[in-house]
């Protein structure tokens, strides 16, 4: 089965609704591990800070229907689909990794392009998974984050968390 990889973020209630997407990602693939909790600045527009994490589980299911209860989970959260691209988020769902699946479709990019660009998804990535191939890179997640400029997009590791039991650390050296 492949392993796949899903960013979770919000800057609306973000620890209500980081806290509920967990449960329900928790419950719809049993199993899934959950990184640290970080904070950073919005990125694209003027808002409030987001907390993101980074979640990970096996799955028999195709991309398709990984997709759908994604995005059953963001509706959950309160998130409509017609909501504008950089705009507040009540939750945003985002699959990173599928395995290691390279697809260019009309709607669907894996591995997640800007994946090697956004320090809140791969910080957190790094921490849960720093041992993990990118498909397209060839470095491992932890080499990645290793070289990536931290400096430009610090990630604050949040030390209270409602739901999270893994402690709060810096991802990755």
């Amino acid at each position: 089965m492949p392993e796949v990889y899903v960013a979770a973020g919000s800057n609306v209630a973000p620890e209500e609704n980081l806290a509920r997407a967990v449960a329900e990602l928790a419950r719809e693939f049993p199993g899934a591990r959950f990184s640290p909790w970080y904070r950073n600045r919005a990125v694209g527009f003027e808002g409030d800070d987001f907390i993101n994490l980074v979640t990970g589980f096996s799955t028999a299911l195709p991309v398709p229907q990984v997709l759908e209860r994604l995005h059953a989970i963001e509706t959950a959260c309160g998130r409509g689909r017609a909501a504008p691209r950089w705009a507040p988020r009540t939750m945003d769902l985002d699959v990173l990794l599928y395995g290691d699946l390279v697809c260019h479709e009309p709607g669907l990019e894996l591995p997640r392009p800007d994946l090697l660009k956004r320090a809140y998804m791969l910080g957190p990535l790094a921490a849960l998974a720093p041992e993990v191939v990118h498909p397209v890179a060839g470095l491992t997640i932890g080499e990645l984050w290793r070289r990536f400029d931290r400096a430009a997009h610090p990630l604050e590791p949040l030390t209270s968390r409602c739901c999270d039991p893994h402690p709060p650390r810096e991802p990755g050296p």
